[in-house]
């Protein structure tokens, strides 16, 4: 299985080649990993010859939409999605495309949430791609490696407390272990709903 992801590549032993699209080099080493570091996702075509031969896409990539307005948002969210997605397609016909997005996403598109609206349009897109397969996934709070160095300092602080999120609100909390292991399922096993909130994702990652 080869995995192409975009920002993040964890459990590489059931991975049998993959490669990171970074902006700024992820710091990790693996010799089943390839890493790319590459500026402009908007523009390909200078790497498009690199992104041939993938069984699966993990697209990871996204901003905060706190001070932005929406076209900005989604300039980066949807525009930027939705063209690496058609490339992609393109390449690779037969590819799974798992992409990460957020608990309270707006499938209706309607909604009075900017973020959520644009997440939704961005989903529903994806959607009506002709990939193998496609995948939302809408992961609440984040649960981080122990030891993992790449993460915000809030997680940090907030890190302790997940027993007890877990026990008052275990629909909208995971640990990235199960996110990682789920996002390679969704490839190895597949999944009967397009969409996997929380609890879809615990169920995928075992």
């Amino acid at each position: 299985m080869r995995i192409l992801c975009v920002l993040r590549v964890k459990f590489l032993q059931k991975i049998v080649f993959g490669t990171t699209l970074n902006r700024n080099s992820c710091g990790v080493k693996h010799n089943k990993l390839k890493e790319i570091i590459y500026k402009d996702f908007f523009d390909l075509s200078k790497i498009e010859s690199q992104l041939i031969g993938y069984n699966a896409c993990y697209f990871c990539a996204g901003v905060s939409s706190v001070g932005k307005k929406e076209d900005e948002y989604k300039r980066i969210t949807y525009d930027l999605t939705m063209n690496f997605a058609k490339l992609l397609l393109r390449l690779n016909p037969e590819m799974v495309f798992t992409y990460i997005s957020g608990v309270g996403t707006d499938s209706t598109e309607k909604g009075k949430s900017m973020w959520a609206r644009v997440k939704g349009k961005t989903e529903n897109d994806l959607m009506k791609l002709p990939f193998k397969a496609v995948y939302m996934f809408r992961p609440g709070y984040i649960q981080p490696t122990k030891g993992l160095t790449n993460t915000y300092k809030i997680y940090k602080v907030l890190a302790p407390l997940y027993p007890v999120f877990e026990k008052l609100f275990p629909k909208y909390v995971i640990t990235l272990k199960e996110v990682g292991l789920a996002m390679i399922n969704s490839v190895l096993k597949g999944y009967n709903e397009n969409i996997l909130e929380c609890n879809d994702i615990k169920k995928l990652s075992l």
